[in-house]
């Protein structure tokens, strides 16, 4: 299971993010995301706009971002909420990070799917590279966690990295995804299963066939 820690409030971390405020382009975008909703349901936009924060951090610091207590203060502020509430929402989702993170956060589901399918290799090689759960490397590029099912099983073993979901995995296939973000590039996402688009039966469907190209009744053969 992920493990949800808040980063200390202290002078340091005041000092630094006390005086969060979006850039212009951010700016317009939560005029833009604030308009989707209808006059006094503004608050409706707290996960969007927590969103946008942490991937303007994200931007500055070369990260996947986070959100510390100041940023969190500006939201509330932004949308008129008591801070508790945002707090709330930011420690329910995953999604939001509340420690300062790598430039990729690598998060590896450990749950049965993907356990029976192999996780247990990924998490080998996450080893080797001397990621630890909970931890960013010293070199600040990987922020590994373990967390429960997000809902890729039948393209098990998968891994999420920042927004990308990469699945279908072995450890030589994993290996290949993390040198390829080390060296700046960026890998194919999704399946990585030669052939498989989604995760449609590898070699084409074996049951209800006449469905492939158009749409067919079966209720009478059964």
């Amino acid at each position: 299971m992920a493990e949800r820690t808040i980063e200390a409030d202290t002078p340091e971390l005041r000092a630094r993010w006390g005086n969060f405020a979006w850039t212009a382009e951010n700016a317009a975008m939560a005029k833009e995301i604030v308009a989707r909703y209808p006059e006094g349901r503004q608050r409706s936009a707290v996960i969007a706009f927590l969103d946008l924060a942490q991937r303007q951090i994200g931007a500055e610091t070369n990260t996947q971002g986070w959100l510390p207590i100041p940023v969190i203060e500006f939201v509330a502020r932004e949308l008129d909420m008591p801070v508790i509430r945002v707090l709330e929402v930011a420690t329910f989702y995953t999604m939001f990070n509340l420690v300062p993170v790598g430039r990729f956060h690598v998060q590896v589901c450990g749950t049965t799917p993907c356990m029976l399918r192999g996780s247990d290799d990924i998490l080998a090689a996450c080893y080797k590279r001397g990621m630890k759960k909970g931890h960013t490397t010293e070199d600040g590029l990987w922020t590994f966690s373990e967390v429960e099912c997000m809902g890729n099983c039948s393209s098990a073993p998968m891994v999420q990295i920042n927004d990308d979901n990469y699945e279908d995995l072995t450890a030589e296939r994993f290996d290949h995804i993390l040198d390829e973000l080390a060296a700046g590039r960026q890998p194919k996402p999704g399946t990585q299963e030669p052939g498989r688009h989604t995760v449609e039966p590898v070699g084409g469907p074996s049951t209800l066939k006449a469905m492939v190209t158009e749409n067919h009744d079966y209720r009478g053969e059964w």
